[in-house]
């Protein structure tokens, strides 16, 4: 059986071009990806996945995603936690296109 995510309009609207055609990070994109299928589209809050484990389940290098996720950390697509610096980090994608609730 296929498993099924919902992926909102604006990843395959306006990310991939903006990241694929503007900043040219298609690595950035194919793991932000990843990252949404653990996250969203598992109904999960973040991932535990060490770069390797990216790297890994992407194909692509330990430092192509080491970059992706710091191209996306800086565009504000994600959020990476550690508990220590040699701890497996903690993942959150975020989507800043999605207004926030007033506080009304």
């Amino acid at each position: 059986m296929i498993e099924k995510i919902a992926l909102d309009a604006y990843v395959i609207d306006t990310l991939l071009a903006d990241l694929v055609g503007h900043d040219r990070r298609i690595a950035a994109f194919a793991v932000y990806l990843y990252l949404w299928r653990h996250t969203w589209g598992a109904e999960a809050s973040e991932l535990c996945a060490s770069h390797q484990d990216i790297a890994s389940d992407t194909g692509l290098s330990k430092s192509a995603v080491q970059v992706a996720l710091r191209h996306l950390r800086r565009r504000k697509l994600i959020e990476t936690q550690q508990d220590f610096a040699t701890a497996t980090p903690r993942h959150r994608v975020l989507r800043p296109w999605r207004r926030k609730p007033s506080s009304r």
